[in-house]
């Protein structure tokens, strides 16, 4: 007779602010119609938390591969939320891996 194992993942959580859910979501989704900007934000918050420097040295295709999106709606999210100004993007050189820092505009400093 076989032994069945189960194995216990510990989940990480990423705390994420009430603004984000209440109001960013309804903005982005519904008045912006760019859920993919959301998700993108999404993925760069807990990307930047994780790193704790607010900020995450990822590629589009990246990003791409990790959410699911396309590498050009990706591309498209990034433009979306840098003229939002709730991430600001830089890269080194032109060709380098994009560094995002995720801003909170909302949070007091």
């Amino acid at each position: 007779m076989a032994a069945i194992v189960f194995a216990t993942i510990a989940m990480k959580t990423t705390a994420i602010d009430d603004y984000v859910l209440d109001t960013l979501m309804r903005e982005l989704v519904g008045r912006d119609k760019s859920p993919s900007a959301f998700a993108v934000y999404l993925y760069l918050w807990r990307r930047a938390r994780a790193g704790g420097a607010w900020s995450a040295k990822v590629s589009h295709k990246g990003i791409a591969d990790d959410t699911g999106l396309s590498k050009s709606a990706v591309q498209a999210a990034i433009r979306h939320l840098n003229r939002r100004k709730l991430i600001r993007s830089t890269r080194a050189t032109p060709t380098a891996t994009p560094e995002h820092h995720v801003l909170r505009p909302w949070a007091r400093r």
